[in-house]
């Protein structure tokens, strides 16, 4: 009589290198945290720069030290964390704000563009064709665009550079959208959720690349943010709800921390699955992996035989 051994079903016969993900699966949640957290960003950098008169400027030295703190924790995290995921995402927006602001409206606090400032329209042309670069630059490097696959050091800090440039730009070209053509806030936020909508329609419903869409839509929730952040805070008589820009910070934080824990929650529940090891777009060479490498049977964490250290250079 001949026996076999038992074979695992649907996993390789031997283990393969993986590489913890560190960036989260993009579903309804990820665009509900990203609109609620470049939002207060949004709000609180209004309510530091404007409200407590400490200026663009300052604002936008001390933010981006926030900035550079969270990404370099993020950058050596070894898998996904909600909370330092989402605190980047946000400290871009701070970021992002302030120096937009400091660019269309000139040195200061002033809610409106000074003789100082470039104005809402140049700003947006100027930071839109920055993003472009980023983006040309991204694919001559072989990285993938692909946010739900990216496995290296290179591809992430494309990744949050890009994101620092389109929350920059957003504040920009949401104001222009609001000011500039006359719209008004509410308006400008009902333009541009039209607009994500038939986003999200091309993307069931048409051929065209998915990651070309989401780039697109990524882009377009900051100024929606941008927005409805001012629809939020601004006075009655300027087409807002007049809630001001502290207590409008204090409701947007409620609501994010409270999506933030439920991420947290849900990722203990059902872990991300693995990446496979990252190898270069165009070469196919081996690329420095951004997070723990592991040897698996398979994508699930459940199939992780062995944990190793991340590759250094």
């Amino acid at each position: 009589m001949t026996t076999t051994a038992p074979v695992r079903p649907n996993v390789a016969a031997t283990p393969a290198v993986y590489v913890l993900r560190k960036l989260p699966h993009v579903t309804a949640l990820f665009w509900a945290l990203k609109i609620i957290a470049v939002t207060l960003g949004e709000t609180a950098s209004d309510q530091f720069a404007i409200a407590l008169k400490i200026g663009y400027a300052t604002c936008a030295i001390i933010f981006f030290g926030f900035f550079v703190v969270a990404v370099f924790l993020q950058l050596r995290a070894k898998r996904f964390h909600p909370f330092l995921f989402w605190t980047v995402i946000f400290s871009t927006s701070l970021v992002g704000t302030s120096i937009s602001d400091l660019m269309d409206r000139g040195i200061g606090h002033s809610g409106k563009v000074t003789k100082n400032g470039i104005g809402y329209g140049p700003g947006a042309i100027i930071l839109t064709a920055i993003l472009v670069v980023i983006f040309l630059v991204w694919w001559r490097t072989g990285q993938t665009y692909d946010v739900e696959k990216i496995a290296t050091r290179k591809g992430e800090a494309l990744y949050w550079i890009a994101i620092l440039v389109s929350n920059t730009l957003g504040t920009a070209s949401g104001d222009w959208l609001a000011h500039g053509t006359g719209l008004g806030f509410r308006n400008a936020f009902f333009v541009i959720a039209g607009i994500m909508l038939l986003l999200l329609a091309a993307h069931y419903l048409t051929s065209i690349n998915s990651m070309v869409l989401f780039w697109v839509a990524f882009v377009l929730t900051r100024p929606l943010s941008a927005v409805a952040g001012d629809s939020i805070t601004k006075p009655v008589s300027e087409g807002g709800l007049g809630l001001g820009t502290l207590w409008g910070s204090v409701a947007l934080a409620g609501v994010l921390a409270a999506l933030i824990a439920y991420q947290t929650w849900q990722i203990r529940r059902h872990p991300l699955d693995l990446l496979p090891a990252p190898t270069h777009r165009i070469t196919g060479e081996p690329q420095q992996p951004n997070g723990q490498v592991v040897l698996a049977y398979g994508p699930h964490p459940d199939q992780i035989v062995q944990t190793s250290k991340p590759a250094t250079d």
